[in-house]
């Protein structure tokens, strides 16, 4: 009879649930292949971020498991949001007492399934381990920090992810295993080419319009860094796609209708005309980690607005440059970039995140627990 190993899954946000999806996937090819251990999960959705797009058709569409529970915890402080959260995951635990609780990224949803699993002694696996910008004065990265110094199973999506958990005494219980996001990216981009019609709603050709994403509070919530970005992006000489979010709305205000008319501001879009978009546009500006490396392995020369990256790979191969809201300093790498763009860019390095095949590999150190 084989060993059932337990495993809550705690995600919060949109990109946390495609992540987690790919592992999900992976735990059902486990249970098929292995005669000794299945896997039984639980997927919690804190409801950390309210999101319209994740509807019955975002989990259809993307094959995503629905959520056994939805704490629907919300928007709040970070210490309402995180403490709401603590409480309601602990009872979760306590009545399900799994055999490992596994969490993602870096969010308040992450720190809090940590915590709570930690203190009442269920073991704790991080997906995205060992992650850093060095810069405390971001949420997210004391999130990430306090969640791996907590965590028996730290599964890292690069060598640099290691060394940076080496360097703060972490050895034990560390895993390369390559980036998950590229197996969603992957699995997802054969279903974003087959349903997509992103292209043709919005009469883009290939390679003819650059696409910027602007999202971190360290820029909506700073009038002088909106500013510098604003004034580059009104500056270049190019058709831009700026899928708008709620917050950046809400900084801009009246002043979105003062970009100029080769800016064209849209909606939030799903993530397979995200994805579609990526592919077929010409450059990339974007302050979020996750399109930094979508741009990688979609080929295209990325600009990101921000003054650090985790990702710091995509900078030493030259598939990335970190600008942050310097207008000048915005233009200068936009000029390297359409330059590369042009000559028909590609990166060098070519497996910066694995082989596709990384949430395999969390399953397989989860499921070495029952053997």
């Amino acid at each position: 009879m084989k060993k059932i190993l337990k495993i809550v899954t705690v995600v919060g946000a949109r990109p946390q649930f495609i992540k987690a999806a790919a592992v999900s996937r992976a735990f059902a090819e486990f249970n098929k292949q292995s005669d000794d251990v299945c896997f039984e999960e639980q997927i919690v959705h804190t409801g950390q971020h309210y999101d319209e797009n994740m509807s019955k058709v975002f989990f259809d569409q993307l094959k995503i498991p629905h959520p056994s529970v939805n704490l629907e915890v919300g928007s709040g402080s970070h210490g309402r949001q995180s403490g709401l959260m603590l409480e309601k995951i602990e009872s979760i635990l306590l009545e399900n007492k799994p055999d490992w609780t596994l969490i993602y990224g870096d969010t308040n949803s992450t720190l809090a399934a940590a915590l709570a699993a930690v203190k009442i002694h269920i073991p704790v696996a991080h997906v995205e381990s060992g992650l850093r910008s060095f810069n405390r004065r971001m949420p997210e990265e004391i999130n990430r920090v306090v969640a791996d110094h907590i965590s028996e199973k730290l599964l890292c999506p690069t060598d640099t992810a290691v060394e940076n958990l080496a360097n703060e005494g972490i050895t034990k219980g560390v895993h390369q295993v390559g980036d998950v996001m590229y197996d969603s990216v992957l699995f997802n981009m054969t279903l974003a080419e087959q349903s997509s019609t992103i292209m043709d709603q919005l009469g883009l050709k290939e390679k003819s319009f650059y696409l910027a994403t602007i999202h971190r509070a360290e820029n909506t919530d700073d009038k002088d860094r909106m500013d510098g970005i604003l004034n580059a992006l009104s500056q270049i000489d190019m058709p831009i796609l700026l899928p708008i979010h709620p917050r950046t709305k809400n900084t801009l205000g009246a002043e979105i209708d003062k970009l100029g008319s080769r800016i064209k501001i849209i909606d939030p879009v799903s993530y397979l005309d995200m994805l579609i978009l990526e592919k077929n546009s010409r450059v990339i500006l974007t302050d979020s980690g996750g399109v930094q490396k979508e741009a990688y392995w979609a080929n295209v020369p990325c600009v990101t607005l921000r003054d650090e990256t985790e990702w710091t790979e995509l900078v030493t191969a030259g598939c990335n440059r970190v600008v942050g809201s310097d207008t000048s300093a915005i233009m200068d790498a936009v000029e390297k970039a359409e330059n590369e763009a042009a000559q028909g860019f590609a990166c060098d390095v070519s497996d910066l995140y694995g082989d596709g095949h990384s949430a395999d590999k969390i399953a397989t150190v989860l499921g070495e627990q029952g053997d």
